[in-house]
């Protein structure tokens, strides 16, 4: 096999194997493009149908105005990832530039994906997903939060399985997120 050199200006994108993935995506210079609700449902409903077009199975997500994560079992072929995450990003970068007036403008970064390959971590991270909106302080309950899988996930699971979740500690999850969120979303 061949020695791989990172390019030192972007994360690098090891999708070999068939998992669970957690992915975190920022737009370019951490801009608010997508403050208000109907931005934000927009994007939701985007990486919902995106998600499933390209056979990702999505387990968690969070959206907010600057960046999104979101949890997910691969395909057969997770390299198909970074043309999901593509065709989502070209299509909300089209919308949102075409609303604000700004053709051409650069919408999106680049996006940070680790496999998540034992219990604990996977758990920890599910946890650090759905309550990423009270991490940002957005609200004081995760289910509270429109744009995140907190209340699907507490409606779709059995009390005792939402509660074990939320037990898991994330204070030691490595995890990007010094996004500065807007407040009034």
């Amino acid at each position: 096999m061949p020695h791989i050199i990172d390019w030192p200006h972007a994360p690098p994108h090891r999708l070999t194997e068939r998992g669970t993935y957690f992915v975190t995506a920022s737009t370019y210079l951490k801009a608010h493009h997508f403050r208000s609700p109907r931005r934000l449902e927009v994007v939701q409903r985007g990486l919902l149908a995106v998600a499933k077009e390209y056979g990702w199975s999505l387990e968690a997500w969070a959206i907010f105005s600057n960046h999104y994560h979101f949890i997910a079992k691969s395909p057969a072929d997770p390299a198909s990832l970074q043309t999901m995450l593509k065709v989502l990003h070209v299509k909300l970068a089209g919308w949102v530039n075409k609303l604000d007036k700004t053709p051409g403008r650069n919408v999106w970064h680049n996006f940070r994906e680790t496999q998540l390959t034992h219990p604990t971590s996977y758990f920890a991270r599910l946890n650090y997903t759905h309550a990423n909106a009270v991490h940002h302080g957005l609200v004081q309950a995760a289910k509270d939060y429109p744009w995140c899988s907190a209340a699907w996930f507490e409606q779709t699971t059995s009390a005792a399985m939402a509660k074990s979740i939320q037990r898991f500690k994330t204070d030691k999850v490595k995890v990007e997120d010094d996004y500065d969120v807007d407040q009034d979303w």
